[in-house]
C-alpha cells in the first residue's frame, strides 16, 4: 500500500569550513554575509532520506531555512537534489539567535505550512554541533522525537529506527507525526543532476519574515538569546613542536615527555 507523505526538512546555511571564518566587530556574532557558504553537509543526509521516503508516493518534500539572504542557497542545493518546494524564514532580527529562538522559529513555520507527517533534520550543524535543535524542536511541536538515527523505516502511522551506539544497537518505534534527526551513516546524499538543476528553477521557494510568523522580533537574536558572547580571541599560532633525537634512548624519552603532561 502506497503511503503518502508530506515531509518537511529543515536545513541551515552554514560558513564555509574551508574559508576564513570569524565573527562580525559589532556584536561578536558569526560572521555569515561576508564568507562563503554552503548548506551544512550533514543536512543533506536528511534530505536524501526524505526524498527516498517521498520517492513512488503522492508527497512531497518541503525545506525550509533560517538565515540572511544568502541561505538560500542552502534551499536551491536541496531543490536541486530533488525537493519540492521551499521556505526561507529571513529577517534582519534574527541575526545573533541561539538555539533556543532557533527551534521557536522552525517551530512558527512548520506550524504555517500546515502538519507534517514527518519533519527530518541533520544530526547536528557543522559550524555549531550542538545537536539540540531537533529535541528542542519537537518539545515546541508537542511530537515525539528519535535523534541520531542510523536507519529508518516509515510505515502508516509509525516509524521504526536503529541507534547505533558505541557497545549497542537500539530499535526505537514511535507514532507519526514525529520529529527524527538522521546520522551520516543513514544514506549516501545525491549529487545535483543537470535536469534537477534545471527543474529547481520552476520549483516553487516563499520567503517569510518574523512577522509572517507572528513572532515578537524581542524573543529572537540577540535580545532573546540565553547566551551572549563577550570576549573574541585569535587563536595563536601553533609552537614548533620539542625534537627528541633518538640516541637509542628516544622511546624512554618519549614516555617521559607523555608521562609529564598526564597523557599515560
Amino acid at each position: 500500500m502506497t503511503i503518502t507523505m508530506n515531509i518537511v526538512v529543515c536545513v541551515k546555511y552554514v560558513p564555509d569550513a574551508q574559508a576564513e571564518r570569524g565573527f562580525d566587530d559589532s556584536d561578536l556574532t558569526t560572521n555569515r554575509e561576508s564568507v562563503e557558504g554552503l548548506l551544512s553537509e550533514l543536512d543533506e543526509y536528511a534530505i536524501e532520506e526524505a526524498l527516498k521516503i517521498a520517492e513512488g508516493s503522492e508527497g512531497e518534500v518541503t525545506v525550509v531555512t533560517v538565515g540572511p539572504e544568502r541561505a538560500a542557497d542552502a534551499v536551491k542545493k536541496a531543490l536541486q537534489m530533488g525537493a519540492d518546494k521551499g521556505v526561507h524564514v529571513s529577517d534582519p532580527a534574527i541575526k545573533g539567535s541561539d538555539a533556543w529562538a532557533t527551534s521557536l522559529i522552525l517551530a512558527h513555520t512548520i506550524n504555517k505550512i500546515g502538519s507534517p507527517d514527518l519533519v527530518l533534520t541533520g544530526m547536528s550543524s557543522t559550524d555549531g554541533s550542538m545537536a539540540v535543535v531537533p529535541a528542542m524542536l519537537a518539545e515546541r511541536l508537542g511530537l515525539p522525537q528519535i535523534t541520531l538515527v542510523s536507519e529508518l523505516t516509515v510505515t502508516e502511522g509509525s516509524v521504526q529506527a536503529r541507534r547505533d551506539g558505541d557497545v549497542a544497537s537500539e530499535t526505537i518505534v514511535g507514532t507519526l507525526p514525529a520529529v527524527v534527526s538522521v546520522t551520516d551513516q543513514i544514506n549516501e546524499p545525491r549529487y545535483p543532476s543537470f535536469k534537477g538543476i534545471m527543474a529547481a528553477k520552476k520549483k516553487p521557494v516563499e520567503t517569510w519574515s518574523l512577522a509572517d510568523l507572528g513572532i515578537d522580533a524581542g524573543q529572537v537574536g540577540a535580545a532573546g538569546a540565553y547566551t551572549e558572547v563577550i570576549a573574541v580571541t585569535k587563536r595563536p599560532p601553533r609552537a614548533q613542536g620539542e625534537i627528541v633525537a633518538d640516541d637509542g634512548d628516544g622511546g624512554t624519552k618519549l614516555a617521559a615527555f607523555l608521562a609529564a603532561r598526564k597523557f599515560i
